[in-house]
Parts: structure tokens; C-alpha cells; sequence
């Protein structure tokens, strides 16, 4: 354990090395997979920045720290991460759900975000994953792995995450009656939404080239600028980017929605319906927590496969 500091060994000393645990943060997304097991006794990671080099677009971050309070500090340097920020949520916790931010297209993917994580593994051990740079990871890509598994194959106590610069130019934009397709070819859409009628676009970028963008919008129909996306509704279905774009004509036991374009995710008013899992992915699925978690001692209760 000497690769890690007095804040993580004293996390997995509260982890310990028997009995059912599981990490709280912010609890934004608590019940997704399954509640925990009611005997499942609760620990916080450790919370605050540990090293923020902004040349190198990295921040070392403990994992208790609230997404908010980090992209405050990043904002200095004109920096934020792809983590979707949720009031109280923490940097642990969006990574362990796994769930994207709606800027997606501009941001990329959250499991794209991590490079890096110092975890307790079931055991009680202290163990890492990844490294400080793409190109010095080879083999199994284990943060991939753990980015979305709700924290049932190992407490995340640190992470390195790779930053993204801020736009210098950043409106959201609402234009009636508007074709999605046409507004996800705009250059500096990091977010296109749609309710089956009006498109919310989050454009960031250059300047100039937002304006460029802002005026092929204003073609497509009325167009105003507006203070954020719109309200979204509580439950998320996965499908394609192409069934999202054609969701209107094709889901109305969802109710009234608002689609990601050119992402696949769908906040409808609805739960989705679960589907059946393949066969492969839930063999995969408990050969990894058999071989991660042998007792069953980590977050028992939540399953990743589980649709919300």
C-alpha cells in the first residue's frame, strides 16, 4: 500500500474485509439497479482535489467530492469533465452510475472519462486500475469496466478523470417545429433534444462559430435562446440514436419524452419495460462479480443488468 496516501488507507480500513458494504454519495441515483440490501452497512469516500494539472487536461480527484464543487475549480482554467452534474452528486457516484451528461455529444461519454482508479477491492486490499495516459494503458481496460457497475466490483476512493475545455461560447437555443437531424448537424452541438416537436440545442464552441450555427438554426423554424435545456422527465430508456430520432411514432406507452439525438437515451415519463438480457452478457456479468466479489459482500442488492 505504499502507492497510496493516508486518505485512502484509512478508506479501506472503513471498508474493512467482511461484511456487506457499500459507498454513499450525493444518493442522486440510489435506486438505480436495485436498492441495497437492508444490512448493508454505508461508508463516504474521502472528498477534495488532490492534484489539477491543467496543460496536461487530467485531474486527480477523490471520489467524494461533488461534481459541482470540481467543475467550480476546473471553471478557473476554463476546464470541466465529462461528469453530469446533479445537485449533490459526487464524482464517485456519477461514475459508478455511469449515466452520460445530456452534453454527450460535445463532452463524450462518462466511461471515456476515467483513466485512472484507486479502489478497495472486496478483500479490504487497496489496488489500482489504468494509468496517467492512454497510451501507457495496455491489456484489459479494467476503468471501463468499473465506470457504471454501481460500485459492486470495487469502492472507488480516487480517480484520475481526463478534463475538457469550456466553450468560449456556450447558448442553449429552442427553435420550434424543428427537425432534429438538421440541428445535429450543426458544428457546435454538444446537445440536441427533442420532445417529438421543438429542439432544445446546446451549442458551444468559438464564437464565430456558434453564431454560424445560430443562424442555420433561425432557418429551421422560430427560434429563441433559452436558459437551459427543458425540464426532463424521470425515467430513462436505452435504444439506438436511430430509435430515438423516430421515438414519437413508435413509443407512445412512454409518454410525453424528450430524446438525446444522436446519442440513443430517452427521458420519458414512463419506466421502460426490461427486456430480456442476452444470455452472453449476464454470464460475463457474474463471472466478473464471482471474480471481484466472490461473497457478495459489495453493494449487495443493486445489479448493473437491472433497467431503472
Amino acid at each position: 500500500m505504499k502507492d497510496f496516501d493516508e486518505a485512502l488507507r484509512a478508506f479501506a480500513a472503513e471498508v474493512g474485509s467482511d461484511g456487506a458494504v457499500c459507498v454513499r454519495g450525493g444518493a442522486t441515483r440510489w435506486s438505480l439497479g436495485g436498492e441495497p440490501a437492508p444490512s448493508t452497512r454505508e461508508v463516504q469516500a474521502p472528498a477534495g482535489v488532490v492534484e489539477f494539472e491543467p496543460a496536461e487536461m487530467t485531474v486527480r480527484v477523490r471520489a467524494g467530492t461533488p461534481v459541482a464543487e470540481l467543475h467550480e475549480k476546473l471553471a478557473a482554467a476554463g476546464q470541466r469533465t465529462a461528469l453530469p452534474e446533479r445537485a449533490g452528486s459526487t464524482v464517485g457516484g456519477a461514475l459508478m452510475a455511469g449515466e452520460s451528461s445530456i452534453a454527450r455529444l460535445g463532452l463524450g461519454p462518462v466511461r471515456d472519462a476515467l483513466l485512472q482508479a484507486r479502489y478497495v477491492c472486496a478483500d479490504g486490499r487497496l489496488a489500482s486500475a489504468g494509468a496517467g495516459t492512454v497510451k501507457n494503458v495496455s491489456g484489459f481496460d479494467l476503468c471501463r469496466l468499473l465506470v457504471g457497475s454501481l460500485g459492486t466490483l470495487g469502492l472507488v476512493g480516487e480517480v484520475l478523470v481526463r478534463t475538457v475545455p469550456v466553450g468560449e461560447s456556450e447558448r442553449w437555443v429552442r427553435v420550434r417545429n424543428a427537425d432534429p437531424a438538421e440541428a445535429r448537424s450543426c458544428f457546435t452541438a454538444a446537445s440536441v433534444l427533442w420532445d417529438g416537436n421543438d429542439v432544445w440545442a446546446l451549442l458551444s464552441g468559438y464564437e464565430v462559430d456558434v453564431d454560424d450555427d445560430l443562424g442555420r438554426l433561425e432557418g429551421l423554424g422560430a427560434c429563441e435562446e433559452v436558459a437551459g435545456p427543458p425540464e426532463l422527465p424521470a425515467h430513462r430508456w436505452s435504444c439506438s440514436p436511430a430509435e430515438a430520432a423516430a421515438f414519437a411514432s413508435s413509443n407512445g406507452a412512454a409518454g410525453p419524452f424528450v430524446a438525446e439525438i444522436g446519442v440513443g437515451v430517452v427521458h420519458a415519463s414512463e419506466p421502460q419495460l426490461p427486456g430480456p438480457v442476452a444470455p452472453g452478457v449476464a454470464e460475463l456479468n457474474r463471472r466478473f462479480k464471482e471474480r471481484f466479489d466472490p461473497d457478495g459482500r459489495l453493494n449487495p442488492g443493486r445489479d448493473p443488468l437491472r433497467k431503472p
